[in-house]
C-alpha cells in the first residue's frame, strides 16, 4: 500500500504531488533519522511468444531500434539487476511467454523457452491466454516438470520444468472452484514483505481453444484482485503488485515510456482495483506504456523480449508502505555482449530440431506484411497476409471439400513475410498454431452474421478473392446479445465467386477450429452443420507457397465502404 501523495511525486506527474511529498519530510534531520527506505527493483517483461531469436522485420525493431533476443535480455537483466543488492531485485513476466511461438521453441512445446527464462533469472510470472493453449494438463507439465505425454522429451534430455512460479489468481478448476495454480505468492526483502498476484484476462475463453480451458473457470480481474490483496493484507504484506495479462494502448506515435491518449481493458480494471494495490504489470496487447491510473503505476513493455520494464521501489521499513514508485522502459538492444548460457541453449535446440527450420518453401517478390488497412479511421481493414492465408484455406478446401469461401481470423496471423526465399520456420512463425481447418455449411443468414459480428468484437475476418462486400460506415452495430440485428454490411453486397449471396442459400466455408468453435465471440459459427475436419492450416499455407511462388501481396479490395461503392 501507498503512503497517500507520495506516488505521483514519484512518477513525476503533477506539482501537487512533489508538494505532498515535501510536506511529508518536514524536518530533513528527522527523516534522516529514521530507517533507511528498502529499495525494491522489478524487472517486468510480458508475452514473449518464445521469441529465443531476435524477431525479424518490423516485430525486431522498437523505439527505432533493433531489439530483442534472449541473449541480449538475459545480458540486459543481470545488467539492470547490478543498481540494487541482489536480493533486492525481483523478475516477473505478465503472461503469453509461451504460446504462437517460432518453430524453436514450439517445436519442444516450448521447453526451451521456459529454460531460457529460468535461467535468465524470472521469479514470478502470471500465465496468459495462450498459456492455455494446448490445455490446463499441459500447463501444469510446464510449470512441474516432466516429458510429453505424446511426443516424449523430443531433444532426448528430461524436462525439469519451470525454475519460475507460474500465479494464476482467476482460473478456476470449475468442478472444485479451487485455482488451477497459485494465485498469489510472497518474497520477503531485508524484512519487508512484496506480495504477488497473478491473472490472465477473464475473457480468456472467447479467444483460446475451447479444448484449452475445459473444465476452467475464469473471474472478474479487479474482483479477484482485491480478494487477493485483502489476503495479503492479513498477512501483514502492504507493498502489493499485480501481474495481469490485460492491457491498453496509447494512440499512434506514442513513445515507449508514455501514456497518450491511453485506452484499453486495464483502465477500467486499474480505476476498480482497491487502494492497497501498488503496481500493475501489463501485457496482452503488445503495446509499450508507462501509466499512472488510479494511484497505481501501470507497465507494459510491449512483447517478445524487446523492452524490459524497469521498476523502482521505496518501502518503508517500518510500515511496509510504497514511498515512492517509478518506472522505465528499457530497450532490449542488441549491442551487448550475448548470454553465453543462453547461446548455448539457443544451439542445442537448433541441433536438435535439424534442418526441416531452413527448408525452402516459397519465395515472395516482396515483404507481405499482417499491417490492416485503415477502416473508418481503425485498423479495422484487410491485411495482405491474411488475405494470402485465406487464399490458401480455400485453394486446400475447395475441390477437397467444396469450400467457395474461406476467411481468417487476424489473431493467428503473428509475422511477416520478408521479400524472397521463405522457410519452413518462417511460415511456421506466421502460422504456429497448428490448428485444423474445418469446411462447414452456412446460410446466407449466417453469412451475413458472421460478417456483422466483425463489429461486435472488433475483429475482421480475413476473406478469400471470391468473397467482396460494402460496408457502411453509418450503419448500426447489432448489440452483443443480438449479434445479426446489425447493418454495417450492406444487404446484397455480399458476393462469393462473383454471385450474390441469399439468406435461405447454403454455402460450403472454410475456417480452422478456433473460430468454428466460436473463437474470438464468432458464436454464428456454431450454428454451423456438416462440418468437415480437413488438414492443419501450416500445411495448407506452406503448400499453396509451394505451389503458386514466386507469391505476391494480394490486393486489399475485397471489402470496401459505400464511400467506395456508388449506391444502385
Amino acid at each position: 500500500m501507498s503512503v497517500p501523495g507520495m506516488r505521483r511525486a514519484a512518477v513525476g506527474l503533477t506539482a501537487l504531488a512533489a508538494t505532498a511529498l515535501s510536506a511529508v519530510a518536514v524536518n530533513p534531520n528527522q527523516a534522516e533519522a529514521g530507517p533507511k527506505p528498502v529499495d525494491v527493483k522489478l524487472l517486468a517483461i510480458n508475452d514473449f511468444h518464445g521469441n529465443l531469436e531476435p524477431p525479424s522485420g518490423s516485430s525486431g525493431t522498437i523505439a527505432g531500434q533493433p531489439a530483442g533476443g534472449v541473449e541480449y535480455l538475459a545480458t540486459q537483466l543481470a545488467a539492470l539487476r547490478q543498481a540494487v543488492e541482489e536480493e533486492n531485485a525481483i523478475t516477473v513476466a505478465a503472461g503469453d511467454l509461451i504460446g504462437a511461438s517460432p518453430l524453436l521453441s514450439a517445436a519442444f512445446h516450448d521447453e526451451p523457452t521456459i529454460e531460457a527464462l529460468s535461467m535468465a533469472g524470472l521469479d514470478f510470472a502470471s500465465v496468459g491466454n495462450h498459456e492455455f493453449d494446448e490445455g490446463a494438463s499441459e500447463l501444469l507439465r510446464i510449470q512441474n516438470g516432466g516429458c510429453h505425454p505424446v511426443d516424449g522429451c523430443a531433444d532426448g534430455t528430461p524436462y525439469a520444468g519451470a525454475g519460475f512460479q507460474y500465479l494464476s489468481a482467476n482460473a478456476f478448476r470449475t468442478a472444485t472452484g479451487e485455482p488451477l495454480l497459485p494465485p498469489y505468492a510472497v518474497k520477503k526483502v531485508q524484512g519487508v514483505k512484496v506480495g504477488f498476484i497473478g491473472m490472465t484476462l477473464e475473457g480468456t475463453p472467447q479467444i483460446v481453444s475451447q479444448d484449452g480451458v475445459a473444465g476452467l473457470t475464469f473471474a472478474d480481474e479487479a474482483d479477484t484482485a482485491n480478494r487477493y490483496a485483502r489476503i495479503l493484507r492479513a498477512q501483514g504484506v502492504e507493498t502489493i503488485v499485480v501481474l495481469l495479462h490485460e492491457g491498453g494502448q496509447q494512440t499512434a506515435g506514442a513513445g515507449i515510456n508514455d501514456c497518450t491518449g491511453f485506452t484499453g481493458p486495464i483502465v477500467d480494471i486499474a480505476n476498480r482495483m482497491d487502494p492497497s494495490i501498488d503496481v500493475v504489470v501489463s501485457g496482452h496487447t503488445h503495446q509499450a506504456y508507462n501509466c499512472e491510473i488510479n494511484g497505481k503505476l501501470v507497465t507494459s513493455a510491449s512483447s517478445f523480449g524487446r523492452l524490459v520494464t524497469d521498476i523502482d521501489l521505496q518501502i518503508d521499513r517500518g510500515t511496509g508502505d510504497v514511498l515512492t514508485a517509478s518506472a522505465n522502459n528499457v530497450v532490449v538492444t542488441r549491442d551487448v555482449a550475448k548470454d553465453p548460457a543462453q547461446t548455448a541453449l539457443i544451439g542445442r535446440y537448433k541441433t536438435a530440431l535439424g534442418p526441416v527450420a531452413t527448408k525452402e518453401v516459397g519465395l515472395t517478390t516482396a515483404a507481405i506484411t499482417r499491417t490492416q488497412e485503415v477502416l473508418f479511421g481503425t485498423s479495422m481493414g484487410e491485411s495482405a497476409l491474411g488475405n494470402l492465408i485465406a487464399d490458401a484455406q480455400l485453394a486446400a478446401t475447395d475441390d477437397e471439400q467444396g469450400a467457395v469461401a474461406a476467411f481468417m481470423n487476424p489473431g493467428g496471423v503473428r509475422a511477416d513475410l520478408d521479400a524472397g526465399v521463405v522457410t519452413y520456420e518462417e511460415a511456421f512463425t506466421v502460422q504456429p498454431f497448428a490448428n485444423n481447418l474445418v469446411t462447414l455449411d452456412l446460410t446466407g443468414a449466417q453469412l451475413y452474421c458472421l460478417l456483422e459480428q466483425q463489429f461486435v468484437t472488433n475483429r475482421t475476418l480475413y476473406p478469400s478473392a471470391t468473397v467482396r462486400y460494402t460496408v457502411d460506415p453509418n450503419g448500426a452495430t447489432a448489440p452483443a446479445a443480438t449479434p445479426c440485428a446489425g447493418t454495417r454490411v450492406v444487404r446484397g453486397s455480399l458476393t462469393l465467386g462473383g454471385t450474390a449471396v441469399v439468406d435461405s442459400a447454403t454455402y460450403r466455408v472454410t475456417v480452422n477450429n478456433f473460430l468454428s468453435g466460436g473463437g474470438d465471440g464468432f458464436s454464428v459459427l456454431t450454428g454451423a452443420t456438416n462440418q468437415v475436419t480437413g488438414m492443419i492450416d501450416l500445411d495448407a499455407f506452406v503448400a499453396y507457397l509451394t505451389a503458386q511462388s514466386p507469391v505476391s501481396a494480394p490486393a486489399l479490395d475485397r471489402i470496401r465502404t459505400t464511400a467506395e461503392v456508388p449506391a444502385a
